[in-house]
């Protein structure tokens, strides 16, 4: 798939559509003493149909406008997302999956990443924050609930993004091999 100049239009529209979302209108929502976090799902979801690359770029481009929108330390939220687009990314890479209900996993996998890699580099970076169980019983209801998001949030990123991200399975070349899948490339 090459890239063209509508791809990266859309990225960078659903980078910011998501992340002012995310700060002016979700973080303000409160479900069991906790909110959801849609930044994750947004970069699994790139991830999950466009590769590696385009994960890690929105993931820098999500993380690097939520610091400067909430004013944490600037670039602890770019260096968790992309390393969590990178790795969702490089699985659908490496495993293609394609399984109905692979937004929940994938969802609770990017949310876990980047709930723990941000709690670990805000430890390390020595940033005040309160330490108390209650902190992981809040991380844990973010990624089941995460989890649960994903259903209605990566169906939503897919039907924006197949233009530019997902082959349409519709659409075949006029020269694309027909028969069964397995024995393409064996005849003789």
């Amino acid at each position: 798939m090459t890239p063209t100049p509508a791809t990266f239009a859309r990225l960078a529209a659903l980078v910011l559509f998501g992340v002012v979302l995310q700060v002016a209108g979700v973080a303000t929502i409160h479900i069991f003493g906790t909110q959801p976090d849609l930044v994750p799902l947004i970069v699994g979801a790139v991830g999950l149909l466009g590769g590696s690359m385009y994960a890690a770029v929105v993931g820098f481009s999500c993380g690097l406008l939520i610091d400067l929108a909430l004013g944490q330390p600037l670039g602890a939220s770019s260096l968790v997302l992309t390393a969590v687009g990178y790795a969702v990314g490089r699985y659908q890479e490496v495993r293609d999956p394609a399984h109905g209900l692979l937004p929940i996993p994938i969802g609770a996998a990017a949310t876990a990443g980047y709930v723990v890699g941000f709690a670990a580099l805000s430890f390390m970076l020595e940033v005040r924050g309160p330490v108390s169980a209650s902190v992981i019983r809040e991380m844990i209801i973010t990624i089941l609930l995460n989890a649960l998001l994903a259903l209605l949030i990566f169906p939503l990123i897919r039907r924006f993004m197949r233009a530019s991200l997902v082959g349409d399975p519709r659409r075949r070349p006029a020269n694309a091999p027909t028969g069964p899948l397995g024995l393409r490339g064996l005849e003789i």
